[in-house]
Formats: C-alpha cells, structure tokens, sequence
C-alpha cells in the first residue's frame, strides 16, 4: 500500500485499499471453485496472480446465465427511470434491431467503464462515459475528474496498449539516437513532447532470453501485430505513438459515498472503471492489478447493497411511476450521420492533444473548457434520426459532459499531483490535499470533499 500512496497524491484510503485485498483474495479462491482455469505452476500448484479477460468474461457469463438472469447484447442503456425516490430503473434500444426496451428493477449498478474518447484503444472504443451522464443526470456527483489524462504507450499499428513491457524497452528517434529520459514508468511526457515534432522508436532490448520466454506465455496478445508485421520487438525498433485512455487508466469517476458502492441517490450503486478509483489509487494508477482488484471488488459490494436495498422497497417496488431521469427539453435540432461524427471530431479535438490534456495550463484548459461549453449547448438537446445514430450521439453527449466535468476539475486544482500536471503550478500544494468532487449539467460546479471552499470553488456553464 505505502510504495503507491506517493505516485497517487496521497489521496488514497488504507481502509478502503485492505477491504479491497481482502475482497479481491476472496474472489480469486471462489474463482477457482466455479471453475477458472488458473495455470499451474512448476511446483503443482495454482497460480492465481493473473487473470485473462476472455476465459474470465467467458466464465461469469456462464455463472450469471445459469443464476437464470437475462442478458441484453448490443442494448445500450440511454437513460435512468426515476421517480421522487430515486432510481428504479433503466432504458435503452437494442442495436440489432432498433427496438427499445425498459427494465424496471429495485436498485440499478452502473457498471459501464470509464471513458476513453474513441481514441482507438484495444477495448475501449465502447467506453464513451455513458454512465458518468447517466449518473448525472439522476443527481448523483463524480471525483477525481482531473486524474483522467492518461496516454499508453501503443505500437503506431497497433490498438494495443498493454504498457507493462515497455519498462524493459528503450526509445530512439528516427536516426537510432536514444531519447534521453524517455521511459514508460518515469518519462512518457519526454516521449509525448517528442511525438509533437517527430516520430518515436521503441525496442525491447533490455531483456533476457528468459524474459522473452515469459513475456509471450503472460501477453500473448500483445505480440500478435507483432508477429503479423513480421517484427521481432525485441531486436527491431517499432513506432510507437501514445493513446488516450482517459479514465480507464486514470482514477475519475462516479463519487461513492460509503463501502456500499453507494452514489448518494437512493437506489443508485457504482462498481468498476465507472467508480472512482481514488480510494485505493489517489491520483494514479496503471493498468491491470489494482483496477482488476476494484472491479472485483466494488462489483461483489454493489450487487450486495443494491439486492438488499431492492429487497427493503418490499411491495412499494411495484407501486413506483417512473420516468426518465434526463433533463426535459425541447428538442432543439434533428442531427444526421454526419452532424453527429463532426461533433465526435470536435470532443476529441479538445481531449487528445497533449498541449491541452496533459500539459496543462489555465489559458489551455479555459479556452478548450469554453468551446466544450459550446459544443454541450450544441448536442445536449438534440435528437438522431435513427436507433443507431442516437447511440452515437448519446456517447457525443457522455464524451463532452466527461470533458467537461474533467477540464473544470483540472482548473479548480491548482498545483500538480499524481497524473495531473499543471505547467503553470508544477509543485504540489499541501494546503490542496483533499478530493475534488464535481457534478451538474448544463452548469457544471466543483468543490472539495470536505466542503465548499471560497478559494478553490468553480463554476462553469
């Protein structure tokens, strides 16, 4: 716990990082029990260090079936059912066949991932902040917003960013020189002030023979495009370009206010990359191991709270009248196909540019902050023409609304700490150690945890 609270800001809870160990270890063991494949090591026994997505997706997809639970493919949620309670419910259109749906339940768990801009990112590319509006809209707040900058390092052919081999790589420019104080744990912002005048080379080549090995058993994907450019990474330098993973790897998300996996809305529960990940990381974290840990985690909490709470409505459960928990407006525009990849195009115009999201400055972020503003009045009542394109331009709306609550919560803190990097105050403030919360739609505030101070208080429409 300690070797991180560092890299994090300090902003991390112990309690909350041991109930997430003790969880996690829990979980694991029950693994293993249903049926998980773990791999076993030389000495017979079960290596349980290590998780691969598909065999785990593909397990707790056979434990929930056989709990007789149906699941809806391909049916995005648009919007929370609410009513003078609080949350009873979601509903959303099924891709396939431009049909809606409606689910009316006694508790609901935002389990949507985080936001990562369409940036491209193996797997990410669905993760567009939905829940985070959805969350919103309902009332509930978000924290941690700023810690939502973060680049992988990825092969410039590839959507990979499995970033964890890359401390054994060393970076060359174009003419094979190396990139002093270039690195993957400590010097990305040398690699990305690089990558805005020239291309960047990476090689493997601080690694053994017995490492090579290891490496392909543990990842094996991440040398598929590798293998099928022909490159051996280990011995060839490859492009490499840096992809905007934003709250995926960052630690923003929905506030939780209590080890319930709770939002503060009744009936409302947040698990996974949509919570923020604050409490165990502060205002930094990686891939793998601690966001896994907190997935697990927050996942089993949640789905034990919302069952409980669905369970105290008793018959009042199916007495509710609901409605949707988006903002009522006049719808001001039809947008087409187009329109709504124009406005794509512009979300990700104010979030991918290193001199706006990672280099951060007030001018930057006031002036990208303004025209995210403008976009949101743009988008925010608009309506599509289709099932597939009110998809899209709902993920428009989410990405924006995340933008927004990220660049007001960048401002408000003014000091660098953890991922967050201001240029114009590069030391960390000790008078600002505290979380940011953030919230609200077409008026966007910020405060501290703790209380509104005068000093640090934005509000931004």
């Amino acid at each position: 716990m300690k070797s991180r609270e560092a890299l994090g800001g300090y902003l991390a809870d112990r309690g909350w990082m041991r109930r997430v160990l003790d969880q996690t270890y829990a979980n694991m063991n029950d693994l293993a029990v249903s049926g998980y494949p773990f791999p076993i090591d030389d000495e017979g026994q079960s290596y349980r260090r290590s998780l691969q997505g598909p065999e785990y997706m593909k397990l707790m997809r056979k434990r929930v079936k056989k709990a007789g639970v149906r699941i809806l493919d391909h049916s995005p949620a648009l919007e929370l059912l609410v009513d003078a309670h609080g949350v009873g419910g979601a509903s959303g259109i099924r891709s396939a066949t431009g049909e809606t749906w409606t689910v009316k339940a006694g508790a609901v768990i935002l389990a949507s991932g985080g936001c990562a801009f369409l940036s491209k990112a193996l797997g990410c590319n669905v993760l567009t902040g939905d829940g985070y509006l959805l969350a919103a809209e309902a009332g509930a707040s978000l924290s941690g917003m700023e810690f939502s900058n973060a680049y992988a390092i990825s092969p410039v052919f590839s959507t990979v960013t499995k970033t964890a081999f890359y401390t054994w790589a060393t970076f060359y420019y174009e003419d094979g020189t190396v990139i002093e104080g270039a690195g993957s744990q400590k010097g990305r912002s040398v690699i990305a002030r690089t990558l805005q005048t020239q291309p960047v080379y990476a090689r493997l080549d601080r690694t053994t023979e017995e490492m090579r090995r290891w490496m392909r058993a543990a990842q094996p994907n991440f040398f598929l495009s590798f293998d099928r450019q022909g490159i051996d990474p280990f011995t060839q330098l490859f492009p490499v370009t840096m992809r905007l993973e934003g709250t995926v790897r960052g630690t923003g998300g929905i506030h939780l206010i209590d080890e319930s996996c709770a939002t503060g809305v009744p009936g409302l529960y947040a698990a996974g990359d949509a919570a923020t990940r604050q409490f165990i990381c502060g205002g930094f974290t990686g891939g793998g191991s601690h966001n896994a840990a907190w997935a697990m985690s927050t996942g089993y909490w949640a789905g034990e709270a919302a069952a409980a709470y669905a369970v105290s409505l008793g018959s009042r459960r199916n007495e509710r009248e609901l409605t949707g928990a988006g903002v009522e407006a006049s719808v001001s525009a039809l947008v087409s196909t187009g329109e709504i990849q124009e406005r794509i195009a512009a979300v990700k115009r104010e979030v991918e540019p290193f001199d706006i999201n990672l280099f951060r400055t007030e001018t930057t972020l006031a002036q990208s902050l303004g025209r995210l503003h403008s976009l949101w009045r743009n988008v925010r009542n608009a309506a599509a023409m289709n099932a597939a394109d009110a998809v899209k331009l709902r993920e428009v709306q989410a990405m924006t609304a995340t933008a927004r609550w990220m660049y007001s919560s960048a401002l408000a803190r003014r000091e660098t700490r953890g991922m967050h990097k201001r240029l114009d105050y590069p030391g960390t403030d000790a008078s600002q150690h505290y979380r940011l919360l953030t919230g609200g739609l077409d008026e966007v505030w910020v405060k501290p945890e703790s209380g509104v101070l005068s000093s640090v208080e934005v509000r931004q429409s």
